[in-house]
């Protein structure tokens, strides 16, 4: 961790950009908002509106806008409570307040060097490339208006950083607790995150290191790096080590496309066949207690264990925990230790933390990492 005992520097950093999905805030927000996800791809809305059923069982709202509003209250006042004099700004891609909007007042208050915190930690297309293709966008909105464009970064990945971990660890436990005592000592993990194509799980990651990770590429090495570390911290603390597994929900891809399996409530009947006495899912995949958790796990999954008679417990994500935006100060301060260091060796090098096998993850993405099927500019990065 950077040495506190110093005022934190930000520069050459002028202001922080908290990066989400975005969700609905109504009823009537749904349809649109389905609209803005899936534009281009000709679905009709009648079809929209069955998708989008799970968001009407929650009264038409997502939670995500209003835990990135936590987030970003977390955000301000630790790097208040630590001298950090970075303002932090928030933009969605696919609702308010929009990307575009966001940056575009930002340039408006005078920031020309802009660190990006995007609220998904791991390689993959949807990520991080498509992340920085909406930032090019944006940047290209701008630059029609006659606005000056700001420099761009984004933070590196930060699915093995403590302030990612830690609370995942402690989230992990606190569910465990929650099982009946009797059936706790036999319970296994599953560590949930979203599924994706196979094909783009097999290129996540920089080009040279798809071999290097193999199957699934650089999304799920990292997220079993986690689920590792994880089990490893929930053994070393109960003294039991519990049987998991990474499994996978939220698919919404044709059914003739592979995705990643198998799918959580398939690995709850499969554990159920075999006599597991209860399961804690683990959403290792998730920033925030989303639409994606409090449906296909919550709802979902939930109402399959039920239906299996199988005890389950799921543990919280790290949301506005503040180690996590402790973390996200740990990650700014290491980045812009970076720039300087890149522009003046007699700068100090930064300091880079990460727990696990697979050591931090770079700064920059490179060419070719993470590609899309169609290419498309994008900014924050080689290519």
């Amino acid at each position: 961790m950077p040495d506190q005992s110093v005022q934190p520097s930000p520069d050459p950093y002028d202001a922080l950009l908290l990066l989400s999905f975005g969700g609905p805030e109504g009823p009537e927000d749904v349809v649109p908002f389905l609209e803005n996800v899936t534009r281009g791809r000709g679905i009709p809305r009648e079809r929209l509106k069955e998708v989008g059923r799970h968001y009407f069982l929650f009264g038409g709202v997502s939670p995500i806008n209003a835990q990135n509003r936590e987030l970003l209250a977390a955000l301000r006042e630790d790097f208040a409570e630590h001298g950090l004099n970075l303002p932090v700004y928030w933009g969605n891609r696919n609702w308010a307040p929009y990307l575009t909007d966001t940056l575009r007042e930002m340039v408006a208050d005078g920031h020309r060097r802009i660190l990006v915190l995007a609220t998904s930690a791991y390689a993959s297309y949807s990520g991080c490339r498509q992340y920085r293709e909406n930032l090019a966008d944006s940047l290209a909105a701008l630059e029609g208006e006659g606005l000056p464009l700001p420099r761009v970064d984004k933070l590196r990945h930060y699915f093995n950083h403590p302030g990612f971990v830690r609370p995942m660890v402690d989230a992990t436990l606190t569910a465990l607790a929650q099982l009946p005592e009797e059936r706790r000592a036999g319970a296994h993990l599953a560590f949930t995150t979203h599924s994706i194509p196979t094909a783009a799980a097999d290129t996540s990651g920089p080009v040279e290191a798809h071999t290097e990770h193999g199957e699934g590429g650089a999304y799920v090495a990292q997220h079993l790096d986690v689920a590792r570390l994880i089990a490893d911290a929930v053994r070393a603390e109960t003294g039991i080590d519990h049987p998991w597994r990474l499994v996978y929900q939220s698919r919404s891809g044709a059914p003739h496309i592979p995705w990643l399996e198998p799918d959580i409530c398939d690995h709850l009947e499969e554990l159920h066949g075999e006599g597991v006495p209860a399961v804690v899912m683990v959403p290792i995949g998730f920033v925030s207690d989303h639409m994606e958790v409090k449906y296909d796990l919550d709802t979902e999954a939930a109402a399959k264990a039920a239906e299996l008679g199988l005890p389950v417990a799921r543990a919280s994500t790290v949301g506005a925990d503040p180690r996590f935006a402790a973390g996200v100060r740990d990650l700014v301060l290491e980045r812009a230790a970076a720039e300087r260091f890149a522009e003046d060796r007699a700068a100090a090098a930064p300091e880079r933390c990460a727990l696990g096998a697979l050591g931090p993850s770079h700064d920059v993405c490179p060419v070719g990492c993470c590609p899309a099927r169609s290419p498309r500019p994008a900014a924050a990065g080689s290519d």
